[in-house]
């Protein structure tokens, strides 16, 4: 059985773990004391939240939600789906899947307009994945270091 639950602090050793785990860290983390920091500074944020998908052998996934209120679209709130990861033993069995119908329901329940994410451009089977889900690719995407 999968349940899928916001993340408490005494999860994020599990949740760097699945970071590097799943290799969207590559071979490290952010050190713990500094993802307590963080995780207590976007706790502070409305309707910003790290979930993580828990099986009987304790969790197996986390993703992260920020819905957003907006002024345009006639208000209507969006959604940023981020640091979607699934253990390396356990990607393959629908945990991604579970977990990104969960963020949808989500995002129906808050009335969002959209539910959006990003993928690095080298990591096409999570392209595929997600276009398996029904996301479309729109647009384009834009980045800056804001330190160049």
């Amino acid at each position: 059985m999968l349940s899928i639950e916001p993340a408490t602090e005494a999860d994020l050793p599990a949740v760097l773990d699945i970071y590097v785990q799943s290799g969207l860290d590559g071979d490290t983390h952010l050190p713990l004391e500094e993802a307590r920091i963080t995780f207590a500074r976007m706790r502070a944020y409305p309707n910003y939240k790290i979930y993580v998908a828990r099986a009987e052998s304790g969790i197996v996934g986390t993703f992260a939600l920020l819905i957003m209120d907006n002024l345009g679209h006639l208000g209507a709130p969006s959604a940023v789906v981020e640091d979607v990861a699934v253990h390396a033993s356990m990607q393959g069995q629908g945990i991604g899947k579970a977990m990104m119908e969960f963020a949808k329901r989500e995002c129906q329940k808050h009335g969002c307009y959209k539910l959006t994410l990003s993928s690095n451009l080298k990591r096409h089977d999570a392209h595929a994945f997600y276009l398996s889900l029904g996301f479309e690719q729109h647009g384009y995407s834009f980045g800056i270091d804001p330190e160049s």
